[in-house]
């Protein structure tokens, strides 16, 4: 069994040990846990985290020396990926590889030529927001009635043009739309679940998900346990398999994945901002080494091996040969 985790702040762990004087961080806080959870690959975002946001532009270059730092150190287990041929390599070779992400670009302003800098760094996935509003677009913590700029519609081609997947995972419903009016090729929610059975701003509405299938683009099941359920108790593995199958009988097998988003690695500072729970993990799927546990869940659901085979990386590879250059 392999799993693709499409969404994953490990470079946001990677750069606090850093900044902290440490080195080899992927495999001390990481590697065994990823590998537990037959985790192969995914996408490593860096993330202006609420604690940094005033600057978001030094704390992304913070990142990047992050990973350039860590880059060698880990060469061994854990291959960074900037092309499809670097995904193949590291598949041969049986190590994990990570593509760089961007998840949200407050960083740039309306500077898009950052975007280029950015992809001649590696980064090969792009979302417009995290929750905020910045001047691209309007995350789903921002005003209901205010969508793209026109500096956001020119960001969505460019990074369309470049190769990069686009991402609409944290954008309010305005923006999301409008992203779909100016996009040309498939587009992604990479960490998302549904919001017919769990009402969060978050989630994506049966329209939304249909849409994004028909672009050939995917959405990845979120793990972050408010997405689950509105209850506490309910916020289940089994519910989140709910959340799976309704993205099936809507999108069909073809556009549905992993996005965990898991956060147990993250410092309290930075998760407190943002939920009111205690914990941000759905029970029985606590970090990435329990991801066998949702696999035999899936199962027990009636998927068949072709589709499991789909569902738990097979389709993300399909799309990341597709779009990436």
């Amino acid at each position: 069994m392999m799993n693709f985790d499409a969404h994953c702040d490990i470079w946001t762990d990677i750069t606090h040990h850093y900044l902290n004087g440490e080195s080899d961080i992927f495999r001390t806080y990481h590697y065994d846990r990823l590998k537990k959870g037959q985790i192969q690959g995914g996408i490593f975002v860096m993330w202006n985290d609420p604690p940094f946001m005033k600057k978001p532009l030094e704390r992304i270059r913070e990142m990047m020396e992050a990973i350039t730092r860590e880059e060698p150190d880990c060469k061994d287990i854990l291959k960074v990926a900037r092309s499809r041929e670097d995904m193949d390599k590291a598949l041969r070779e049986g190590k994990m590889f990570a593509f760089i992400g961007l998840e949200g670009l407050e960083c740039i302003g309306e500077d898009l030529s950052l975007i280029d800098g950015f992809y001649e760094f590696g980064a090969r996935h792009a979302g417009l927001t995290w929750n905020e509003s910045n001047q691209l677009a309007t995350g789903v913590k921002g005003p209901a009635g205010r969508g793209l700029t026109g500096a956001g519609r020119r960001a969505v081609r460019r990074i369309q043009d470049l190769g990069m997947l686009l991402d609409v995972s944290h954008l309010n419903d305005r923006s999301f739309w409008e992203v779909m009016d100016v996009s040309s090729g498939p587009v992604i929610a990479s960490h998302s679940n549904c919001r017919a059975l769990c009402n969060q701003a978050r989630n994506l509405t049966d329209s939304q998900l249909k849409e994004i299938a028909a672009t050939g683009g995917m959405v990845g099941l979120n793990s972050f346990n408010e997405f689950v359920h509105d209850e506490e108790e309910k916020q289940t593995v089994k519910e989140l398999v709910h959340h799976l199958v309704h993205m099936v009988e809507v999108m069909g097998i073809d556009h549905v994945g992993f996005g965990f988003d898991f956060s147990e690695f993250l410092s309290r500072d930075t998760l407190s901002l943002y939920t009111n729970q205690k914990s941000t993990c759905t029970i029985g799927l606590e970090d990435a080494s329990c991801v066998p546990v949702l696999v035999e869940e899936i199962k027990k659901a009636g998927f068949t091996d072709l589709e499991l085979d789909k569902i738990t990386w097979r389709n993300w590879y399909r799309l990341m040969k597709e779009v990436i250059k």
